[in-house]
C-alpha cells in the first residue's frame, strides 16, 4: 500500500497533533490507497452503479479529516477508520437509491473473493449491513475483523495491529465470522 507505514504513521501522529502541513502531505498518499480501495469496491457493485470512485473517495477523505478525537497509530488504523466510512457511504448511497426507487434497485455487491461464498453469488449489501450489526451485537471483534479485511482490504497481519491482537486469532475469527455470514446472507436470500 504505496509509502512504507512508518512514515504514513509519523504522518498521521503528526496531522493529529494538529500539524496541517502533515496532512498536506499524507493527503495524496492515502487518497491514491483510497481510490484503489474505491476502484475495487465499486467494480463489485450492480452495473449502472451511479456513485462514482471519485465522489467515494472525497466523501470518505472529508469524513476522515473530520475526525478530531481519533488518535491515530498506525496506517493500517487509518485504513481501518477509512473501511468504516467506506461502508457507511455506500450503506447510505443504497439506501437512498433503494428509497428513490421503492426498493427497485438494492446496490449489489459480490462477495466472492472476500468472503470465499460460491461462484455467481451477488449480496445485497443492505443485508450484509444488516448482518454485520447483527454480528456487532454477538461479537463486536469479527465484525471488525470482516470490516476490516473486506472493506479496508487489510491483511490479517494488518487487522491483528489495528485489533490488538494475533494474526492466528485474526484467521480465526476471520473464519467463524465469514461462516456466520455466508448463513445468515443465505437464509435472508
Amino acid at each position: 500500500m504505496g509509502m512504507a507505514s512508518p512514515d504514513v504513521t509519523r504522518l498521521l501522529v503528526s496531522w493529529g497533533e494538529g500539524d496541517k502541513q502533515a496532512l498536506e502531505q499524507l493527503a495524496p498518499l492515502v487518497y491514491d490507497e483510497l481510490r484503489r480501495l474505491a476502484n475495487r469496491y465499486l467494480r463489485r457493485e450492480r452495473s449502472g452503479h451511479t456513485l462514482q470512485s471519485t465522489a467515494l473517495v472525497n466523501e470518505a477523505f472529508l469524513r476522515l479529516v473530520d475526525q478530531h478525537s481519533v488518535k491515530w497509530q498506525s496506517r493500517a488504523h487509518f485504513f481501518g477508520v477509512a473501511a468504516q466510512m467506506i461502508r457507511r457511504i455506500l450503506v447510505d448511497h443504497a439506501r437512498a437509491h433503494q428509497a428513490a426507487k421503492r426498493g427497485a434497485g438494492v446496490a449489489r455487491l459480490s462477495l466472492d473473493e472476500a468472503l470465499d461464498v460460491g461462484e455467481g453469488r451477488d449480496l445485497d449489501l443492505l443485508a450484509l449491513d444488516d448482518a454485520l450489526k447483527e454480528l456487532a451485537e454477538m461479537d463486536p471483534q469479527q465484525s471488525r475483523v470482516i470490516e476490516l479485511r473486506f472493506f479496508a482490504g487489510l491483511s490479517i497481519e494488518e487487522t491483528a495491529e489495528v485489533l490488538n491482537i494475533s494474526p492466528a486469532t485474526v484467521k480465526r475469527e476471520w473464519a467463524t465470522a465469514r461462516a456466520w455470514l455466508f448463513r445468515q446472507l443465505q437464509r435472508g436470500a
